[in-house]
């Protein structure tokens, strides 16, 4: 029983997302009470599905983005030639965690405009620190006898970061990964404030018109995929675990 609980609890919560996100008038009925009188329960100023899909492709170039750079970063201070840059980019890594997204939206609208590309930046920059540090821990805390078994047989540094290190290395670094997803999910949302198309477009337009269903329903979308993508990203770590 404890084994598929939590499988179903999460197909149903899936089910249930999808099923609002195609159908969102069914619901209306559960929302309805916490609207005033008149006053719509299911957001009417575009498509729920659409900003869902949106919401997450800006989550998903950010996250990749940072992850290349961060990752890349880690291997290069993880080489003997690049330790003397770990404090340099620790520093750099930590802009993002330092400045808060919004402030970081304020300095990034007067140059690149209002749209996608401020909120791209922030969580870019929000994403970076746990995946490098993660990348860092677990290509410097790998097993000695087997760095000492790959050098013993004549593998090249480039074979032995691609084929040993890396592979080693790849649990510790998705986790790292699905912390900074679940972080820019949830971050994600105030890009709507310099007119990016996420979820935070229904949270705001319920927030102007006092509409608390409108609220409700942007936290629940982006509270459930943060659940799913990252109960998804753990299974993931699991599995490659099992097979290293």
């Amino acid at each position: 029983m404890k084994k598929w609980l939590p499988r179903t609890l999460r197909l149903a919560l899936f089910a249930l997302l999808l099923a609002f996100l195609l159908a969102p008038q069914s619901f209306e009925p559960l929302l309805k009470p916490l609207v005033q009188r008149n006053a719509p329960a299911i957001y009417n100023q575009g498509s729920l599905l659409l900003l869902t899909t949106q919401h997450l492709l800006t989550v998903a170039i950010a996250i990749t983005a940072a992850a290349i750079v961060a990752i890349g970063l880690a291997i290069l201070v993880s080489r003997p030639v690049g330790r003397e840059f770990l404090p340099l980019s620790r520093s750099l890594v930590n802009i993002g965690q330092t400045f808060p997204p919004v402030a970081v939206l304020a300095l990034a609208v007067p140059i690149f405009g209002f749209g996608e590309k401020p909120t791209l930046i922030a969580l870019f920059l929000y994403g970076l620190l746990p995946i490098f540090e993660n990348s860092l821990t677990g290509l410097t805390t790998l097993p000695q006898p087997v760095m000492e078994a790959a050098r013993g047989t004549g593998m090249t540094d480039w074979q032995r970061l691609l084929r040993v290190e890396l592979p080693l290395a790849l649990p510790v670094m998705l986790a790292g990964i699905r912390l900074s997803v679940v972080i820019s999910l949830a971050t994600a949302t105030i890009g709507s404030t310099v007119a990016a198309k996420t979820l935070g477009e229904v949270i705001i337009a319920g927030l102007q018109s006092n509409n608390l269903a409108f609220v409700v329903q942007g936290g629940l979308i982006v509270g459930a995929l943060a659940v799913l993508i990252y109960d998804a990203l753990a299974a993931l770590e699991r599995r490659v675990a099992v097979r290293l």
